[in-house]
């Protein structure tokens, strides 16, 4: 059985972070979200601007922390955390849209909680996924691009046997493990580096465990990793 560990070298960075990690098995996605999942992401942008509380977009706390989180890696020039662009969207004219029930679901918790949620589906991953510090050189594809971008050296990301799976921490998914309509078995990560929002991130994870299985017939495992409990079985 494959693994997912996070690597010491992450740890050395960022040593009272919190992974949580939501396990979903043999869940039924479908190509379009039911009306209520629509309604519950859509009730989600307004709840978003409430953790925006400064006149200056990036001044806000939330913001902030992955800011000066990025600094401690090399990062692509311009890259930025998977929450900043979905908040930084909850506020023009372009708001977040249904794409299919999951990503829906974690979309909606994200933006209610203001923490990143990043998902894979875990039968493409080809031996153990570890979020570590790579040297560099890892095969990655952005979604709907057919030019291999490599990772870079010193860059802190999501990676299997095969190549990245995440880059740039949680900036940017790969379409070798993107979430599908065919997906059964999914992945699904939050990265909390400010130890005093951790009961936001139990309330993001129990938001996200409870609607899948209302809505997916989900078979769901949940867990929050840490320097002392470094990784577990997939």
């Amino acid at each position: 059985m494959s693994q997912f560990i996070v690597d010491s070298s992450f740890w050395n960075l960022f040593p009272d972070a919190k992974i949580g990690v939501l396990l979903l098995k043999d869940y039924v996605n479908s190509p379009e979200s039911p009306a209520a999942v629509v309604q519950l992401l859509e009730d989600s942008i307004p709840l978003a601007q409430g953790h925006l509380t400064e006149d200056v977009f990036s001044e806000n706390e939330v913001i902030q922390i992955y800011r000066k989180a990025y600094q401690q890696f090399k990062t692509k020039k311009g890259a930025r955390s998977s929450i900043e662009a979905l908040l930084k969207r909850s506020t023009s004219n372009n708001p977040v849209r249904s794409i299919n029930p999951l990503v829906d679901i974690y979309n909606a918790a994200s933006l209610r909680y203001a923490l990143p949620v990043g998902a894979e589906d875990i039968d493409t991953f080809v031996g153990d996924l570890r979020l570590t510090i790579t040297d560099g050189g890892d095969e990655f594809y952005l979604i709907g691009d057919d030019t291999n971008q490599p990772t870079l050296a010193g860059e802190l990301c999501y990676k299997d046997e095969k190549g990245a799976v995440c880059r740039c921490f949680n900036w940017r998914d790969g379409e070798r493990t993107m979430i599908t309509d065919q997906t059964k078995n999914a992945f699904l990560v939050i990265e909390l580096l400010d130890t005093n929002r951790l009961p936001a991130l139990k309330e993001a994870l129990d938001f996200i465990e409870q609607h899948a299985q209302d809505y997916l017939q989900a078979k769901t495992s949940q867990f929050i990793l840490d320097v002392n409990q470094p990784c577990l079985d997939l």
